[in-house]
């Protein structure tokens, strides 16, 4: 998945279902179509200066492995291919109450199936059989085949709480981070450019307060809170099962 879209289909993802009272030190907007909007944006293939996701994106440090991460890691994947094999069928997860995400976008590398009410729960606990959003890839004849999960945890956790959840030495947690968005009733504003890039968004070179009040715009410090996706269900391989996507 190219970087930008990733970005903004996470983020997207985390704004349509996190709940409306945001985590303590997370800037909230309350027009929540201008991350549907960036989402489609990105969706239609305009690219990013280089390394602008970086501006954007903050990941947990890397840990140094601790006896159990391995095992605990381990039994995560074998409990997820347990309890979300069900899944592997669509039709079962839509039953469920997960919903495909950005469903006029055609051709999405990675298809998000999203629980609003499991992504009220990861707010306060952590279950694995309850993931935020399911996560499939086009296969044969137009199938979806699902490849894994996405769990979502609020932005005030630390380090060692997450660590707690999935640990930090096998996984790698995201959060979007340093949004420029336009002001107040001015979603068309998301396809002003400069220089051939954006203005506004996760793929604008624009990532300080300062930069982002000279511009008109508003400044969001975080987004919501942490991501990490888990593809139990594309390999066996660790390197790919716990891969950082951006």
């Amino acid at each position: 998945m190219h970087p930008a879209r990733g970005t903004l289909l996470y983020l997207a993802l985390a704004t349509s279902c996190a709940p409306r009272a945001a985590p303590q030190g997370t800037a909230q907007d309350p027009d929540s179509s201008h991350a549907t909007a960036a989402a489609e944006h990105a969706m239609s293939g305009m690219s990013m200066p280089l390394g602008v996701e970086d501006l954007h994106m903050k990941l947990t440090a890397e840990r140094r492995a601790a006896p159990g991460d391995s095992t605990r890691a381990a039994a995560l994947v074998t409990r997820m291919r347990s309890a979300l094999t069900k899944y592997r069928d669509v039709r079962v997860a839509e039953a469920d109450g997960f919903r495909q995400f950005l469903p006029g976008v055609k051709n999405q590398p990675v298809y998000h199936y999203t629980n609003r009410l499991n992504a009220l729960e990861a707010m306060m606990r952590f279950d694995p059989d309850h993931p935020t959003s399911l996560l499939y890839q086009r296969g044969p004849r137009d199938s979806l085949v699902l490849v894994g999960a996405m769990y979502t945890a609020p932005a005030r956790l630390s380090d060692d709480d997450l660590d707690q959840r999935i640990p930090l030495s096998v996984a790698r947690w995201h959060e979007h981070v340093n949004w420029c968005i336009p002001p107040r009733g001015g979603v068309q504003h998301w396809r002003d450019s400069t220089a051939g890039h954006p203005v506004f968004g996760p793929q604008s070179p624009i990532a300080s307060a300062e930069a982002c009040t000279a511009v008109g715009g508003r400044f969001l410090p975080r987004i919501f809170g942490w991501m990490v996706h888990v593809n139990a269900f594309a390999s066996d391989d660790p390197r790919v099962i716990w891969a950082v996507h951006h």
